[in-house]
């Protein structure tokens, strides 16, 4: 099969697409004939080289659909042909936040396309507990989208969800976007975004946003906004979206940040103003629920803009770091 290869993180020509042998699956696992997998900013820092958990040479790609092709011999409710959404996360189930269902923070973290092959390749293998069956009705693109769509209800799960409240948003890409259409259903009163990419900013009014502005400024809201959300990683970003929560507020961070750059904040205002600071670290019990809510209307499919063959790699890369374009897919089976 053909694959998309990192072999020295951070450095120029550190990927390569190669041929590597079919992969076989355990007695748990199923072989995945992959036909879409998002390129997303986890994807940025593990060729930087930036992530911990990353063992190279390494086959990235989290974001995958497709379909079974093989099963395994002790896989059961699984079937050849079935058209799946994969949840790469992959918790140990026997350490202490396991234990207490808390699943996502698991202290021996692996996951597909992070520390095991993923899914810029044409085949991959996946345990069987984490394919989800996906309705006919979804269109490739929005199969594509389920993975980042259920880190985003899992953040929404992470919020208060008072009816009635303003949101702030930072950043106008892929996850703020999916944000600000999750926040709507929860009973936001507006929702707000804040971009420097005056492209970006065009889409999101077209997408529903209340505003979309190159800095909170312009909004013209004094008192600031109940609830804000760093969709960015960007610690400029994330030092003036803490600045703009109202009293008894909430400051979600919700993009991945460098882990080794740290952000300034005033302690005195957090507890002055009582102002809860909370963290939102990828999936959690979402992805059904990131299915359903698609399944039900919820049209995400205007967010793709742009779909690469394993050949196009490294030119999907240029135009996710110039932030042209909205989301980029790689579909391993395309020429």
């Amino acid at each position: 099969m053909r694959a998309l290869v990192v072999t020295a993180p951070g450095k120029a020509g550190s990927t390569a697409v190669t041929e590597l042998p079919d992969p076989r699956p355990e007695p748990d696992e199923v072989i995945v004939r992959v036909t879409s997998c998002g390129l997303c900013g986890t994807d940025m820092h593990l060729l930087g080289g930036e992530l911990p958990a990353a063992v190279y040479p390494l086959v990235p790609g989290h974001e995958l659909t497709g379909e079974i092709v093989a099963v395994g011999a002790a896989v059961t409710g699984r079937a050849v042909g079935e058209r799946v959404a994969v949840d790469p996360n992959m918790p140990c189930g026997a350490c202490h936040y396991c234990r207490i269902g808390r699943g996502n923070l698991c202290e021996d973290y692996t996951a597909i396309g992070v520390t095991r092959a993923g899914g810029f390749a044409e085949l991959v293998a996946v345990p069987a507990r984490c394919c989800y069956v996906l309705p006919d009705s979804l269109s490739e693109a929005a199969a594509g989208l389920v993975e980042p769509l259920s880190c985003a209800v899992h953040g929404l799960n992470r919020l208060p969800r008072r009816p009635g409240e303003h949101y702030l948003i930072y950043g106008a890409g892929t996850m703020g976007l999916l944000m600000a259409a999750l926040v709507r259903t929860a009973g936001a009163a507006s929702v707000s975004v804040v971009d420097l990419n005056e492209d970006r900013l065009a889409f999101a009014e077209s997408f529903g946003v209340d505003a979309a502005v190159t800095g909170a400024d312009k909004l013209g809201r004094t008192p600031g906004f109940e609830v804000v959300v760093d969709a960015t990683g960007a610690v400029a970003a994330i030092e003036d979206g803490l600045g703009r929560v109202r009293r008894g507020g909430t400051f979600l961070q919700f993009g991945v940040a460098d882990p080794a750059r740290s952000a300034s904040f005033s302690p005195y205002r957090v507890y002055h103003h009582e102002i809860d600071i909370i963290g939102s670290m990828a999936v959690h019990h979402s992805f059904q629920p990131a299915i359903d809510v698609l399944a039900a209307g919820l049209d995400l499919d205007p967010l793709v803009s742009d779909v690469y063959g394993l050949d196009g790699f490294d030119e999907a890369v240029a135009r996710f770091r110039a932030g042209t374009g909205r989301k980029i897919h790689i579909a391993p089976q395309k020429g």
